[in-house]
């Protein structure tokens, strides 16, 4: 009996930081590759894409618990989120922020380790833009009771997973067009796929009266995704293209531009289901994927 609590309580837990989808993990972590690839230092170390990617998960699984305690009594109210574990009383508002302390912990543990393991010059910058990364990442989820594009907030936390990596590699922000392109990119790519996410949610956000970029932009927002799709695209390429990307990697870069295209058009039909928007967002993880394929493939001469 007891093993059969401490089962469903691990369930809760896991579900609580949504490790039950991958796909929300990854998307956090893709974004950090195609920085890692296309610094002037790429490909980068093992060790150094390892903790990337430690810090990424415990920063995420922070970013789900404050974003449920911030939404506690909403999530009730919304088809898509009330079976979460804080919304239907799995897991108490003590264990929530116990777990969040927890991930924020391990956080700075993996930021110290990764810290020893920098060059002098990059270890206070990267320390700097952890402690940056954390008021937006945590404050988010209030976003949607004060601004029209709380997506908006969003992509700027998705941002400082491009900035961290590159200043671990190089030991600066003195990136350049690379830099600033792949940044922008990141950002935008973000506000599109954020934005399908919460189109699946516009008619409960609507009458709770939270506010999302589906709801301000109306019907318009198919053709915001597919803008903002384009444009990340073309900054991701551009950055490539200066940093000497090879034919392997146009050929998969632009494969992956023509399905993101293909995803933003098939959102105009008309009666999409709930479960559309999340096939959506599962897509973008390929895609996005598939760019960070083909920075790396890129690197081949």
């Amino acid at each position: 009996m007891a093993n059969a609590m401490s089962s469903t309580r691990l369930e809760a837990w896991l579900e609580l930081v949504r490790w039950h989808k991958p796909s929300g993990r990854l998307i956090l972590l893709i974004p950090a590759g195609w920085s890692l690839w296309l610094t002037p230092n790429a490909p980068p170390a093992p060790l150094l894409v390892g903790l990337i990617v430690l810090g990424g998960l415990a920063v995420s699984a922070a970013g789900c618990i404050a974003n449920d305690l911030w939404d506690r009594r909403i999530d009730p109210l919304v088809e898509r989120t009330r079976s979460r574990p804080l919304a239907d009383g799995r897991v108490g508002i003590g264990e929530a922020i116990g777990l969040l302390l927890l991930s924020l912990v391990f956080a700075l543990a993996v930021l110290l380790v990764l810290m020893l393991e920098l060059p002098a010059a990059s270890r206070n910058l990267c320390l700097l833009l952890a402690i940056a990364a954390l008021p937006p990442v945590l404050l988010y989820p209030s976003a949607k009771r004060w601004f029209g594009y709380p997506q908006v907030v969003l992509a700027l936390c998705w941002g400082f997973a491009v900035l961290i990596p590159w200043a671990a590699t190089t030991g600066s922000l003195a990136g350049g067009w690379p830099l600033a392109l792949v940044w922008l990119a990141t950002l935008l790519w973000t506000f599109g796929f954020d934005t399908v996410y919460a189109m699946a949610d516009r008619d409960d956000d609507r009458a709770i009266g939270v506010r999302s970029s589906a709801l301000s932009l109306g019907s318009q927002a198919p053709l915001a995704v597919a803008i903002s799709y384009g444009l990340a695209a073309l900054a991701l390429g551009l950055a490539a293209g200066i940093q000497g990307c090879g034919w392997i990697g146009w050929s998969l870069g632009l494969l992956a531009a023509a399905g993101m295209q293909r995803e933003a058009a098939l959102l105009r039909r008309p009666n999409l289901s709930r479960s559309s928007y999340g096939l959506h967002f599962s897509r973008q993880v390929q895609l996005g994927g598939l760019l960070l394929l083909a920075l790396m493939l890129g690197q081949i001469p």
